[in-house]
């Protein structure tokens, strides 16, 4: 054996090379390292207030629609960035409050937009879009992570400390948002009266701030990742300056998304009837919309092995997805001269059940393999048919 290499000391220069060399290799690994705004996510935001303001002069046509189609997706994906850059900065319990309102705001104007659009005929849009939510979080995007993160890695480990309160928490959300307006007597119908949907609005606000709260204070380590001692082991947050650009980047892309989806909303109406799907196909298509990023940031963390931090994207996505959609869209209903539909159809109870029972099973033992992935991407495809078929 030759003799071992001497060890030389850091210099400030060679440490601090050194530390920001290891910064650069863990914000490479990390979904959310965002230290700069990219100038794609720069210029979207004002490209969609340009095409919303050629939506005013040209008819709504098959090239047009698809145009403004292409822009509201930009737009969305320009507001996600922005807000987590801006979310980055301020650091957490804040940036995660930003990225979650940034989040409501879209679906609740894709909501709104549509509702405005459909009139009573789109009374249950709230409802299918939040259960569509759920659907794509904990099957289609949990299936994804598992399968793709467990062909690279094998069984996939996560915090059952963490994970458990979290889904817990995402079927009481579902259960009194979803299911007990289905079984309530005072109105007729699945519906909330005025004062039972001001308490799911607050009781559904109320846990979401436990559940930030316990996240990001009371007990953060139970959410870090295996193996990583800190989740703040990532890139540098970006600078003040490019946190405010951000800013106010996302307030245009927000308001880009508001105006291209009320303009799109007659047309996704009017393609849903065309191919005789139900009314709740633009609730999934709506839910797709919305977590598009999320998902991508969730399957990226699988495959870098960091399976909690794609269950703490999928999760949080879906409890922020009905513990602030209900309270504003409850909060906007009484200027709707029509009751707010939010119990859901007995076949979907049941496929909220077994998602939620299926999920137990799998985040009980805090290992995963490509099975759990594959069963839970079975129960995505059968809710993706039943939304086409039911």
């Amino acid at each position: 054996m030759g003799n071992p290499s001497p060890t030389v000391p850091l210099t400030g220069n060679s440490r601090m090379d050194g530390d920001r060399s290891t910064l650069e290799a863990q914000g490479t690994r990390s979904s959310r390292s965002l230290p700069s705004v990219p100038s794609r996510f720069t210029i979207v935001p004002f490209l969609a207030l340009i095409a919303l303001a050629l939506s005013r002069v040209f008819a709504l046509g098959v090239i047009v629609g698809f145009l403004l189609s292409v822009m509201l997706l930009l737009a969305v994906l320009a507001s996600i960035h922005h807000a987590e850059v801006v979310a980055h900065r301020v650091g957490e319990p804040f940036g995660t409050l930003v990225l979650a309102v940034a989040v409501t705001v879209i679906e609740v104007a894709l909501i709104v937009a549509l509702m405005i659009a459909g009139r009573e005929s789109a009374n249950t849009l709230a409802r299918d879009t939040v259960f569509a939510a759920v659907m794509i979080v904990c099957n289609g995007v949990v299936g994804l992570c598992l399968v793709l993160g467990g062909m690279k890695h094998g069984a996939l480990a996560f915090r059952v400390e963490g994970t458990s309160p979290a889904l817990a928490s995402l079927a009481a959300l579902a259960g009194l948002a979803l299911v007990l307006p289905s079984f309530t007597t005072t109105t007729a119908g699945p519906t909330y009266s005025g004062s039972q949907l001001v308490f799911a609005g607050i009781t559904s606000l109320a846990l979401y701030g436990v559940f930030v709260f316990v996240q990001n204070f009371r007990h953060r380590d139970y959410f870090l990742p295996v193996g990583i001692a800190d989740e703040d082991m990532h890139a540098e947050p970006p600078t003040t300056s490019v946190a405010w650009m951000s800013f106010g980047l996302l307030l245009v892309s927000l308001v880009g998304v508001v105006g291209l989806a009320k303009a799109l909303a007659p047309a996704l109406e009017a393609g849903v009837h065309a191919i005789g799907a139900p009314e709740s196909l633009a609730g999934v298509v709506i839910a797709l919309l919305v977590l598009l990023p999320e998902t991508g940031a969730a399957i990226r963390a699988a495959r870098n092995n960091r399976m909690q931090s794609s269950l703490n994207l999928a999760l949080g996505s879906g409890l922020a997805s009905i513990g602030l959609t209900i309270p504003v869209v409850a909060g906007v209903s009484p200027f709707f001269d029509f009751p707010l539909v939010l119990g859901l159809p007995s076949v979907q109870i049941v496929m909220l059940v077994l998602t939620m029972i299926v999920g137990t099973l799998t985040l009980s033992s805090g290992r995963a393999t490509v099975l759990q992935g594959a069963v839970h991407l079975v129960l995505f495809a059968a809710f993706l048919f039943l939304a086409v078929v039911p």
